[in-house]
Parts: structure tokens; sequence; C-alpha cells
């Protein structure tokens, strides 16, 4: 039986647009269970069991960034450190990734960004159906964060596939879902970078723009699913 699995994470929220909630991001990470990540994944706790974390750690890169909850005691080396750890997990493993975004500044209301969201993912599984209907199942990974988003997938997913399957997940389990919290962070610093908006914290993490576009952002859209 051909499986896929598809790990999906958001950046943002339904809120209102404000000034530090512009964006809204969805990455899905698309996962060919026939390919064996198993000493991608042996690389990464290796590389974690070194720092005070265990491989149990989920690893956050947005407060990674920050300096905030379990980094708050980390200094700008430690935290370099644990960031590249997933960063080239995601980048070495055979993985590919969708990231869709909105702008929520282009809403008319809360409503828009739902149907948004869902047409984008349901353009894109329509593009691509070949390369769905390929599988014989489907599983769905992600940990409910937003129900939101959680109605979306059902929806769009179940209305286009008839082979697909839901399952709640804890990031600490699931090494794919911390990089797709990865995708989705770099996405959003993408989008900052182009608009010369990033913030003195992450200037500082990644040295400069144009080391981040260099080091980060370039190597990952290899990464993009283009089927």
């Amino acid at each position: 039986m051909k499986e896929l699995s598809v790990f999906i994470d958001e950046s943002g929220n339904f809120g209102a647009y404000g000034k530090s909630s512009q964006y809204y991001i969805v990455t899905l990470i698309l996962h060919n269970q026939s390919i064996d990540i198993t000493e991608n994944i042996a690389r990464l706790n290796t590389a974690v069991s070194h720092t005070d974390f265990g491989t149990n750690h989920s690893i956050h890169t947005g407060p990674l960034i920050r300096r905030e909850t379990d980094y708050i005691n980390l200094d700008l080396d430690q935290r370099r450190y644990l960031f590249n750890c997933i960063f080239n997990f995601t980048r070495t493993t055979n993985i590919k990734y969708k990231s869709m975004m909105v702008n929520k500044k282009d809403l008319n209301n809360q409503f828009d960004l739902n149907a948004r969201v869902s047409k984008q993912l349901s353009a894109f599984i329509k593009q691509n159906i070949k390369f769905f209907l390929d599988f014989d199942k489907i599983v769905l990974y992600y940990d409910n964060g937003q129900t939101e988003l959680t109605n979306i997938l059902v929806s769009v997913f179940n209305s286009l596939l008839s082979n697909v399957d839901v399952r709640k997940v804890l990031p600490k389990d699931y090494k794919l879902f911390q990089a797709a919290d990865l995708i989705c962070t770099l996405e959003l610093l993408n989008i900052k970078r182009e608009s010369n908006s990033l913030s003195n914290s992450e200037l500082i993490f990644f040295k400069s723009a144009r080391d981040l576009n260099k080091n980060y952002l370039k190597p990952i859209l290899k990464k993009q699913f283009n089927n």
C-alpha cells in the first residue's frame, strides 16, 4: 500500500488583521512513506542530544529566534545551533513542501480568510490530483491547534479525495511536524525580508538579510513541491 503523510503547521491566526498578525501561512510537508528517513531522524536526535534538551523536545523556531519560552536562558550560539539542527534535517530529508499565504490586510472580514485558505488548498490538490491519486492512503497529521484550520483540512481533503485519514499529533513525536514549523517561520521571514521589515532580533540571529537569504531561504526553496 502506497501511503502519503502530510504534516501541517500554520503561522498566524484567524483573528483580526493587526501589525503583529498580518500574514496567515499554512505549510504542508509531503512525505512518501516508502522513502525511509530513519537515518535523518537519527542524525537529528544525535545533534539535539548534545544540548540540554532531550530528543523528545519539539523545536519551535519562532520562539527560538526571539529567545522566548523554553529558550529564554540560551545564548545566541546555542539558539543558532538548535535552529541549524532542524534546518539541516529539513534540508537533507527526502520531502517536499507547499506553503499557502494570505495577507490579512486584503480581507474584507474574518470569513474571507477561511475562503482564501480553502481555495488555495483546493487549487493545489486539483492541480496535482494525479500525484495524490497515486497513493492508496493519505494521512494528515495536525495538532488541532486551530479549529478553523482543522475544519478546512478535513473539508477540502475529503471533498476531493476518498482515501484520507486525519490524525491529531503531538509535535514532539514527529520531526516532520517540526519541519513544517520551520518552513512556516522561513516563509514569514522571506516576506519580511522582501519588505525590509525584519526585526532587530531576526537580523541579529541571522547576521543580515543577505545571510538569511543565502544560507537558509535559497536552500529551503529547493524543497518546494514541483510535481
